[in-house]
């Protein structure tokens, strides 16, 4: 199935508590701030996971949330990593801990290459953390340059 542009795939994770609260109290404020920039059209449960790639840091919970929304994707970029220092984002280690960390997956069909945003993201295929939430809300959603839908993406993962 292929989605019109103006729906979009986001991808959610914590693994630091705030002054919202804990891990799932900043997904949920992330979600309350999304739904100022459009429509919010599906939410994932919430799945605890081991970090990756650097791992001495706590566990992380990550969810999926698509959103319908009339910003253009470079727009909806720029207004998540506001969000994200809005709520405290600190980039210090790279992959290292976070409050909150929004992904751009999808947007639609597009495909985009640029030096503020590539879509899609460049290695959602290979994240299960970021699949399984997503095969929640959009298993269906086919990768405009792979052509696998997400269900197909998770279970190439085995």
């Amino acid at each position: 199935m292929r989605l019109a542009s103006g729906l979009a795939a986001i991808a959610l994770g914590s693994n630091l508590a705030s002054r919202f609260g804990d891990r799932e109290a900043n997904l949920r404020e992330a979600i309350r701030r999304l739904a100022a920039l459009g429509e919010v059209k599906a939410v994932s449960r919430f799945h605890d996971t081991e970090p990756v790639g650097y791992t001495d840091q706590p566990r992380f919970l990550n969810g999926a949330v698509v959103l319908e929304t009339s910003l253009a994707p470079e727009e909806l970029m720029r207004a998540l990593l506001e969000v994200e220092q809005e709520m405290g984002r600190e980039r210090v280690i790279t992959k290292g801990p976070r409050v909150i960390d929004l992904d751009l997956l999808l947007y639609g069909d597009e495909v985009i290459n640029t030096a503020e945003l590539t879509l899609p993201h460049p290695e959602m295929h290979a994240r299960r953390f970021v699949l399984e939430p997503l095969k929640e809300v959009a298993g269906e959603w086919v990768h405009p340059v792979l052509g696998l839908s997400v269900d197909e993406m998770l279970r190439r993962l085995g």
